[in-house]
């Protein structure tokens, strides 16, 4: 069995038995209980709507597969996921639910089409648009680096980024903010910095320092077009870096390392 395929099966396992950890005293039976948790165990659309209000609206909730939780469909970026929610409804949980049995996900998750990572896009629908410039905005080399906002390798990376920038004169840096799902407050964090165009925001954010909320002068649409563009190329994590060439790179790498791929 390949080492990719034990890591997937020992993950599912361990994901499993937390979720079962988490949620046992949830749903421990006591004396004189049926076992039917909704007859005591309830929540509307109107609570988890207002309850999830800062990570998305909530389209359905539903008992989840696993005991002691509650499934919560949300929509995020003109994107649908599944969350799932605790009896006592202050802790969230993204991810999938696995079977022990079958290593299979089970839920809302399970219906979810499977995004594949590809190792190369045609870079002639690589586009500048909506991205902000680090490095020399005439260069005549070009690198794409897609980053989140709240995602702490993408600050590490940020850092290299300008290293690679003092290292590379002749290098214009196009950096596209894809807020991912598991960081709720990104999507907004993303629109305020693109809006005013501002690197400096961009540092504040990766330091941990609040930015200015997001208002209506502050459109979705160039942070949605980024998702979309990302997804639809089978880029879906950060920090991705995508070469002129169309070669996508998965991950944090240091400026030496960048610009060696750079020079290839």
């Amino acid at each position: 069995m390949s080492f990719a395929k034990n890591l997937t099966r020992i993950f599912a396992y361990c994901f499993t038995l937390a979720i079962i950890a988490f949620a046992a005293p949830a749903f421990a039976m006591s004396e004189g209980c049926s076992g039917d948790c909704a007859s005591c165990h309830s929540i509307t659309l109107q609570e988890a709507t207002g309850l999830l209000k800062d990570i998305g609206p909530v389209k359905d909730v539903k008992p989840a597969p696993v005991r002691g939780l509650y499934e919560v469909t949300f929509e995020q970026a003109g994107q649908t996921g599944t969350a799932y929610l605790d009896y006592s409804k202050k802790h969230i949980i993204a991810g999938k639910v696995f079977d022990i049995a079958s290593r299979q996900p089970v839920g809302g998750a399970a219906q979810q089409p499977k995004k594949e990572r590809k190792e190369r896009l045609d870079p002639a629908t690589l586009s500048t648009d909506h991205a902000l410039i680090l490095g020399n905005p005439k260069g005549k080399k070009k690198l794409f680096v897609f980053t989140d906002p709240e995602c702490p390798y993408c600050a590490k990376a940020h850092l290299e980024l300008k290293k690679l920038a003092a290292l590379e004169p002749d290098l214009a840096i196009y950096i596209k903010l894809y807020p991912l799902k598991m960081h709720p407050k990104a999507f907004d964090k993303a629109r305020v910095i693109l809006a005013k165009g501002s690197l400096e925001l961009l540092d504040k954010s990766f330091a941990g320092e609040p930015l200015p909320p997001a208002t209506d002068k502050d459109p979705k649409k160039p942070v949605e077009e980024t998702i979309r563009f990302a997804e639809s190329n089978g880029i879906l994590s950060t920090p991705t870096l995508v070469l002129s060439d169309g070669r996508i790179l998965v991950g944090y790498k240091d400026a030496e390392a960048m610009r060696e791929l750079l020079a290839r």
